[in-house]
């Protein structure tokens, strides 16, 4: 795909492929919807503060899931929250991914043994892409994990993707 802007001089040509204008396009503007449900959204509030500066990322919260492209998961999922979370991914539009925050919600965490009501991670109800580990996890590694995503968002396939052949994601754990 050849651009051309015909401003600056009839010189300048950018040529790069459909994929990749695409993918640089999403892993630079990722509108996030904040899941937090315990002490992990702490973190994650910290992340989006004028410290850590999430914003400079291009990640934008959003509080509505049709408007967002990331689902940040954070804190102890249960099973009554779980249908929840299933119904807010289900209104999410293609493509969206999942970024799971902490112990809690990666795999139920210290309250899953003794808890009769914690899901015992949040990847048994919708697929997750990242995980990011820690009880709870800096705001540092909740970045490292953005930056994960966005490597992967970067390696995707827009043709792949429109075939019937079924794609295999894998999962990134920092």
């Amino acid at each position: 795909m050849g651009l051309l802007d015909k401003h600056i001089g009839t010189s300048n040509i950018l040529v790069t492929s459909f994929d990749n204008l695409l993918n640089w396009a999403r892993l630079s503007s990722l509108w996030q919807m904040q899941f937090g449900l315990a002490c992990c959204a702490i973190e994650m509030m910290a992340t989006a503060a004028s410290h850590y500066d999430f914003d400079r990322f291009g990640v934008i919260p959003r509080a509505t899931p049709r408007q967002s492209d990331v689902m940040i998961v954070a804190g102890t999922v249960t099973l009554k929250m779980a249908t929840r979370i299933k119904r807010l991914y289900d209104q999410m539009a293609e493509p969206r991914y999942v970024i799971s925050m902490g112990s809690c919600a990666t795999c139920g965490g210290p309250y899953w043994e003794h808890g009769y009501h914690v899901l015992k991670g949040v990847d048994r109800v919708i697929p997750v892409d990242v995980y990011v580990p820690g009880c709870p996890p800096r705001p540092e590694a909740l970045m490292e994990g953005l930056i994960k995503l966005q490597e992967k968002i970067r390696m995707e396939s827009f043709i792949n993707k429109r075939s019937n052949s079924p794609v295999v994601t894998e999962n990134i754990v920092i």
